[in-house]
């Protein structure tokens, strides 16, 4: 089983799930080719009602501590309860570019032309 389908079956057994996206994003770091290391989780529940963000984050990573403890090295949370789903148009912003995640990043820090 991949690392994707591990977080989708075990979040899809841990809470309700009303609609689910998980993006696989490790290409636009810088990890080996077919990397699983770096995921964006959309994920709309009902069980979020009335939660603040901070205990919602907390259902996800206890449902997924294995993987954080592995080969995931990072999880965008973007997290919402039906209603707030349908409020926003059901879409979410794109996560933003890797900084430094070329391999280049301590030529940049010392200042060494690219």
């Amino acid at each position: 089983m991949s690392v994707a389908e591990a977080i989708e079956s075990k979040v899809r057994d841990a809470l309700p799930v009303a609609h689910l996206e998980l993006e696989n994003e490790s290409h636009r770091h810088n990890v080996p080719a077919n990397s699983e290391t770096h995921f964006k989780l959309v994920l709309v529940s009902d069980a979020f009602q009335g939660q603040m963000p901070v205990r919602r984050h907390q259902a996800v990573y206890q449902a997924l501590a294995e993987e954080m403890k592995g080969p995931v090295h990072a999880l965008a949370l973007h997290l919402f309860t039906p209603d707030e789903w349908r409020a926003q148009g059901g879409d979410v912003a794109d996560s933003p570019d890797c900084r430094g995640g070329d391999g280049r990043a301590s030529e940049r820090a010392k200042g060494t032309p690219q």
